[in-house]
């Protein structure tokens, strides 16, 4: 199992707590972007740069994850990739995507993207906040320690949503 991460937008609260936590649990954590990413000394921690172009990090990831790994993005699409190859993908809110509600984030994702389109304020999401730094930690330690108990047995239960 590895954790791959869309990097690109990532915030540095998350990235800072995959670090820690691929350190403590000893998981492999690679991050991809478009642009150079500073990660620290570790085995375990890894950068990967993609060429510059559109969903370029977002393939990458979708070419790189497989049944079982995590994948850290808020991107919906990409999570929707994810999910058809067998991976969990929690956001940096600590959110889960899963086979349940990825069809109606998509379709919500698209009404938005119109109504955005035909000119429509539509806002953004609220800024990242410490609470939703404190949920991410807890989503990915309660996952970390399911799979970390299931190693050599039966593989791991998808996370549930939350």
């Amino acid at each position: 199992m590895q954790v791959l991460v869309d990097a690109d937008a990532c915030p540095f609260a998350v990235k800072e707590i995959l670090f820690r936590a691929a350190r403590r649990v000893e998981v492999c954590v690679t991050l991809v972007a478009n642009q150079y990413l500073r990660t620290p000394p570790s085995r375990f921690i890894k950068a990967l740069q993609v060429p510059a172009g559109f969903d370029a990090a977002d393939d990458r990831i979708v070419e790189l994850v497989e049944s079982g790994d995590l994948v850290i993005t808020a991107d919906i699409p990409l999570a929707a990739a994810a999910l058809e190859k067998g991976a969990h993908v929690l956001d940096p809110r600590g959110n889960w995507f899963n086979r349940e509600n990825i069809q109606e984030r998509l379709t919500m994702r698209d009404v938005m993207d119109q109504l955005r389109g035909s000119g429509v304020e539509t806002g953004g999401p609220a800024p990242y906040s410490a609470n939703d730094s404190k949920t991410f930690a807890g989503q990915l330690d309660r996952f970390l320690a399911r799979h970390r108990a299931a190693q050599g047995s039966s593989p791991s239960a998808p996370p549930e949503s939350s």
